[in-house]
């Protein structure tokens, strides 16, 4: 297989694995100028045919995660359920007395 076959795999497997909506936890960046903060949760928008996934993020920043040199990581089960019970909070109508 040659390179621009393993690469091309590579950018499927991403997308495969990242599709758009899936909710991530960026551990740490690589050598970006003006990182995220670490531990930053986001969520994947696209990934790009290299393979890099392109996320919003929760602090309302929005920048390309590149696999290999960024660390991340998807949100467990519980991670998500968690968010899904305070948002649920959060949007709850306000009853009053």
């Amino acid at each position: 297989m040659n390179r621009f076959e393993a690469e091309k795999r590579f950018a499927e497997r991403m997308k495969s694995c990242y599709p758009p909506g899936t909710r991530i936890m960026l551990l740490s960046m690589g050598d970006d100028p003006s990182p995220v903060e670490d531990n930053t949760r986001g969520t994947v928008r696209v990934v790009d045919d290299i393979g890099t996934l392109h996320c919003d993020f929760d602090n309302g920043r929005s920048l390309g995660i590149v696999p290999g040199e960024d660390l991340f990581r998807k949100l467990t089960d519980e991670e998500l359920a968690e968010e899904n019970e305070n948002m649920d909070e959060e949007n709850a109508p306000v009853l009053g007395m």
